[in-house]
């Protein structure tokens, strides 16, 4: 067993979540939301999921584990037994999309986190050796070089997608599969990873169009991955990769918090900046910035860059050629969304040369939302209710995303997602959407079209990667 390691964090906030002056966690019943003003009456399934939050909620406080401890656990991975994870999880994502998943847990803490629902407890765990499942992962997928297709390609979905080799009845089951595994996700998960093995087994060695997402479950570039080289080989993966296939339609996506301090750590005299750059073609850096009150992210994101610092990483990569001009925004939290606060926002986007972004608004479970309104409460009560507002009324209660994580009322997201964009389109700015948002909202491809004006599509991935060379 490998001693582990206690962590160095390249930044931090003033702000103490243990020790905020004058707060006391309360529990969430129907007395609380009264006296806070909420003129809405939750289904009891969600009262309960609100009480049952702000206990634990009280309990974490009281043992310090609301932020993850700075500790990591190094071990080693068995390359031909992890399991290849595919991130289409609507069925209609531009391509297909592998995930790369170097660590268990993340560092950087953030207390809405979409995949933890904001709880830090577990073991932070990296595996070193990760990078040759990589290896091996591109190699099997992108490293024999089927023919190609003609100029204009397959598409999976019209002119709405990326071309792709490979013949076109494999196509046609692959499709079928990825929207076999949507639904799985939703209605039947035990069956996900069966349909995930028919994928990959139906991918090997047709060097169709693939991102890999480094990585949608946790941060690409936090201490864990920088410290000890793991994010560095894994880079290097990719490099040695395009070298020895030069034709290879695999691509790299990464959406990280990465200040310039993030980019600039070296390993074997090589910083992360180093190798983007000998990617940049090859791939793309989109940035992730909330929209909520300062202090209030410095709270909810302990260990993350400022967002300043962000902009900072973003504006270097491009300096270095390197795709980096979109940007998830999420989570948004709409009783912030004044106009003022729209235009100081996006303004700080575009000085930076970010020219996409893809919003989300908060998506959270009951006991999450419990923990975050009396964060929010601490800063502003009138903000705390407006946000139980937007999320508990019963007729919202089917607006969820995977694992019941609940969206904001639908009218009021459309409203603000047409907010957004009024602004927005002013300073030429585009705006991608995932297919969920889409179909949920009803979102037509007139106001917000497949692939945009700036060739963005979906979380932001860029179709104009994937162009014959």
């Amino acid at each position: 067993m490998k001693e582990p390691i206690e962590m160095r964090n390249l930044y931090e906030h003033e702000t103490d979540a243990y020790n905020l002056e004058g707060f006391k966690p309360q529990i969430v019943d129907t007395e609380y939301l009264r006296r806070l003003g909420v003129t809405i009456e939750p289904s009891d399934e969600t009262l309960q999921g609100l009480i049952r939050g702000s206990k634990l909620f009280m309990k974490r406080l009281e043992e310090h584990t609301v932020i993850p401890k700075s500790m990591l656990y190094l071990e080693d991975c068995d390359p031909d037994a992890v399991e290849t994870e595919i991130h289409n999880y609507t069925g209609r994502c531009p391509t297909l999309t592998f995930e790369v998943n170097p660590i268990k847990g993340c560092h950087v803490g953030c207390q809405y986190c979409l995949v933890t629902d904001g709880v830090h407890e577990q073991k932070l765990v990296a595996y070193e050796n990760y990078h040759l499942y990589v290896r091996k992962l591109l190699e099997e997928m992108n490293g024999v070089q089927a023919p190609q297709p003609p100029k204009g390609g397959e598409h999976t979905g019209g002119a709405a997608t990326p071309p792709l080799g490979g013949l076109g009845a494999d196509i046609k089951e692959r499709n079928r599969l990825l929207n076999e595994l949507a639904n799985a996700i939703v209605e039947a998960p035990e069956k996900k990873k069966e349909i995930e093995r028919q994928i990959v087994a139906l991918s090997r060695g047709k060097n169709w169009s693939h991102y890999y997402y480094f990585t949608p479950k946790t941060e690409a570039l936090q201490e864990p991955t920088l410290y000890t080289g793991i994010a560095h080989r894994i880079l290097r993966e990719f490099i040695a990769h395009f070298k020895k296939y030069p034709n290879s339609n695999a691509r790299l996506f990464i959406a990280s918090k990465a200040g310039t301090k993030h980019l600039l750590v070296e390993n074997e005299g090589e910083t992360i900046l180093d190798l983007f750059e000998q990617l940049k073609d090859k791939m793309q850096f989109n940035t992730s910035v909330s929209i909520m009150p300062k202090a209030f992210r410095d709270l909810l994101e302990p260990y993350a860059a400022p967002i300043e610092e962000r902009m900072a990483a973003v504006k270097m990569c491009q300096e270095h050629g390197i795709q980096a001009n979109s940007a998830l925004v999420q989570p948004i939290f709409v009783p912030y969304l004044t106009d003022e606060h729209i235009k100081e926002f996006f303004d700080m986007l575009h000085d930076a040369g970010i020219v996409n972004y893809k919003p989300e608004f908060l998506t959270a479970c009951m006991e999450n939302l419990a923990q975050l309104g009396q964060w929010l409460g601490y800063f502003d009560k009138n903000m705390e209710r407006d946000l139980y507002m937007d999320y508990i009324s019963p007729k919202n209660a089917d607006h969820r995303k995977q694992r019941g994580r609940t969206a904001p009322n639908r009218a009021l997201s459309i409203e603000n997602i047409q907010r957004l964009m009024k602004y927005t389109d002013t300073i030429g700015m585009s705006t991608s959407i995932c297919f969920w948002v889409r179909n949920q909202l009803k979102v037509p491809t007139s106001i917000i079209p497949i692939i945009n004006r700036n060739g963005f599509q979906c979380l932001g991935y860029q179709s104009r990667l994937f162009k014959n060379e």
